[in-house]
């Protein structure tokens, strides 16, 4: 079968109900942390992506067994010092850069030499952020270039708590941390910028010896050693970044309607959320309710009559990191200049997206101003494409491939997009939504 889609109808007006996958952050965590308890987990809903399989099979490769079924997946916990695996392993991280990171925090204190691999994105990733601060624990590391996968990682059975300051926003470089605080004697001292907390809130659900200072910039986290992980029952709700390709479809498509039950809303989750309220977009939470420490509700969303311009807060951006390449195309329906700043980090993702968020409005028709953090979108409300755009070559990042689905779709023209089984790594079921919302 061909891994490119052609699209070359836009998406007519809608009014539906639909569930997304579960939440590709919460099962990733889950699975990690669910590996270090003693006795069976479960988890409903869990995410089966390529992310996912990949965590499974690395704790897998450090023999932790698991069962998995359409309905439930078990994971057979032998306690924090249970990982138990041969000289020499190799683990692969696939695309994954959340499992790539978050487990080397589990690893510090390995006995042996482990290596670390990952795919062609993620290789060209900065695995340093994470291994400098994780060497001050006692763990050894040789990256290739100092820098990429792959690497390996020498644990200690001396670890030393460290203080560390994490002010990139990087969630999964504070999650690192996290873990190799719970592997270590002591007290491990974080001061780190906002950024997504799920693994302190599950951290904290379990009872784990975690405390939380939160300021208006930064959290500080003490982190103890963890001794005893009790196994964990989960159903994962929805994922917020996977429901961003359909929010913003709604947006887009005149006189729409759409309601996605059960989402992930997490405060550090939901900037694309307050974004799009302040564009104008009406957003409304429904049936809100706590599930183990998360907050998680059924999203409403209309189609706005016009879309304002925004100059973002840049205080919004780690709260919608994953979700800036749609929210440029809501830019591009604007009746103004939008303006994002400071988002360098956007290219420390599988592809350089905000390059990518370039490129694709330009192919569009859309004027951009880009420098390497920053980009100006100037809107137009009467935009209507007519012409071929072929997207290829954006190192199958499923982002990129998402998001130019939903341009097709909302904007027209006659679209190739290639690589559609990037989509497998957060969202395999993306394609099969599209095709529901698209018939009556």
């Amino acid at each position: 079968m061909p891994n490119s889609i052609i699209i070359s109808n836009k998406i007519k007006k809608f009014n539906k109900k639909i569930t997304v996958c579960g939440d590709k952050s919460l099962s990733i965590r889950w699975i990690l942390i669910s590996s270090l308890a003693e006795g069976v987990s479960k988890a409903k809903n869990l995410l089966i992506s390529e992310d996912i399989l990949a965590t499974l099979k690395a704790i897998s490769k450090l023999g932790i067994k698991y069962s998995r079924n359409k309905s439930i997946c078990k994971i057979y916990g032998k306690g924090v010092l249970g990982y138990k695996y041969k000289k020499n392993i190799t683990i692969n991280a696939k695309n994954s850069g959340t499992l790539g990171r978050l487990i080397l925090g589990l690893l510090v204190n390995s006995k042996n030499k482990i290596k670390l691999i990952g795919d062609t994105s993620l290789s060209k990733r900065d695995f340093k952020r994470i291994s400098d601060p994780l060497s001050k624990f006692g763990s050894k590391f040789k990256l290739n270039k100092n820098k990429n996968l792959p690497l390996t990682i020498s644990g200690s059975s001396n670890l030393r708590p460290i203080k560390y300051v994490e002010n990139k926003g990087s969630a999964q470089c504070k999650s690192a941390i996290i873990f190799a605080g719970m592997r270590t004697p002591g007290t491990t001292f974080i001061k780190a910028k906002k950024s997504r907390n799920h693994t302190e809130i599950l951290c904290k659900h379990l009872k784990l010896p975690i405390n939380i200072k939160r300021k208006k910039n930064y959290d500080f986290i003490k982190v103890k050693k963890v001794n005893k992980i009790k196994s964990i029952n989960y159903d994962i709700p929805s994922d917020i970044s996977s429901s961003a390709f359909f929010i913003v479809l709604t947006v887009l498509t005149e006189n729409s309607m759409l309601t996605i039950r059960n989402v992930n809303i997490n405060p550090t989750r939901i900037g694309i959320i307050t974004i799009l309220k302040k564009m104008g977009v009406k957003i409304i939470f429904k049936n809100s309710r706590i599930y183990k420490g998360e907050k998680n509700a059924d999203l409403f969303i209309k189609s706005p009559k016009k879309i304002k311009p925004i100059n973002c807060p840049v205080k919004l951006n780690s709260g919608a990191i994953d979700e800036f390449l749609v929210i440029f195309l809501v830019a591009a329906k604007a009746n103004g200049i939008s303006k994002f700043k400071k988002l360098s980090e956007l290219n420390q993702k599988e592809s350089p997206r905000l390059k990518w968020g370039e490129k694709i409005l330009n192919k569009m028709g859309i004027k951009t101003i880009t420098t390497n953090d920053s980009i100006k979108i100037y809107g137009n409300p009467k935009l209507i494409i007519n012409r071929k755009i072929t997207i290829n070559n954006f190192l199958k990042d499923h982002r990129v491939f998402m998001t130019s689905v939903i341009a097709a779709l909302s904007f027209g023209g006659l679209w190739k997009i290639h690589d559609k089984d990037s989509i497998n790594t957060s969202f395999p079921n993306f394609l099969k939504i599209v095709k529901d919302l698209q018939n009556k």
